[in-house]
C-alpha cells in the first residue's frame, strides 16, 4: 500500500520540478505598454493634446459626432412623420458625417501614431540597455513579447520593471543636461 501512494508521490514532485524548470530563464514583456507608460511618453502625449491642429482636431471629430448622433436621434424620434425626401436628406447628412468623422480621426490616429512611433526611437537606445541589463540579471535565457503568450505568471512579466527602469534612465539623462 505504501508503494502505490509513493508512486503518486513523485509523480508529484516531478512535474512539479518540471514545471518549475521549464519557468527558470523566462520571462515575458510588452515593450509597448512598457515604453507608453513611462513620464517621458506620458509627457509627449499631453504637449500633443495642447498642440492646436491636434487639439482642432479633436474638438471637430467631437462636434462631428454629436452632431450625426443628434440627427440620427431626431430621425429615430420623428422618422414616423417625416417626409421620405426629409428621411433621405437625414441619412445622407448622417452618412455624411460619418465620413468627414472617419477621415478626421484617422488624422487622429495618424498622429498619435507618429507621437508613439518618436517616444519609441528616443527611448530606444535606453530600451536595449535595460534589456540587456534586466536578461543578464534575471539570467533570462528566453523573452517572450506578452501577446505572443496566453497566460503568463505575473512573476514573469518584466513590463514594469521596464517602465520603471526606463523613467529612472530618462530622469538620469535630464539630470546631466
Amino acid at each position: 500500500m505504501k508503494k502505490l501512494l509513493l508512486v503518486p508521490a513523485l509523480l508529484v514532485s516531478f512535474l512539479a520540478s518540471v514545471s518549475a524548470f521549464a519557468v527558470e530563464g523566462l520571462a515575458v514583456i510588452d515593450m509597448r505598454t512598457a515604453v507608453l507608460a513611462t513620464q517621458v511618453s506620458k509627457a509627449t502625449f499631453t504637449a500633443l493634446e495642447e498642440e492646436s491642429e491636434y487639439a482642432g482636431n479633436v474638438e471637430q471629430a467631437q462636434l462631428l459626432q454629436a452632431d450625426r448622433q443628434a440627427i440620427a436621434e431626431k430621425l429615430q424620434k420623428d422618422g414616423e412623420t417625416l417626409s421620405q425626401a426629409e428621411i433621405a436628406q437625414m441619412q445622407k447628412d448622417i452618412q455624411d458625417k460619418s465620413k468627414d468623422l472617419e477621415f478626421i480621426v484617422g488624422k487622429i490616429q495618424a498622429k498619435q501614431n507618429d507621437t508613439a512611433e518618436q517616444v519609441f526611437n528616443d527611448l530606444n537606445p535606453s530600451l536595449q540597455k535595460i534589456l540587456s541589463e534586466l536578461i543578464a540579471a534575471k539570467e533570462v535565457k528566453v523573452l517572450l513579447g506578452r501577446d505572443q503568450v496566453l497566460f503568463a505568471d505575473a512573476a514573469l512579466d518584466l513590463t514594469d520593471d521596464v517602465t520603471s527602469m526606463l523613467d529612472v534612465a530618462a530622469a538620469d539623462g535630464a539630470d546631466k543636461k
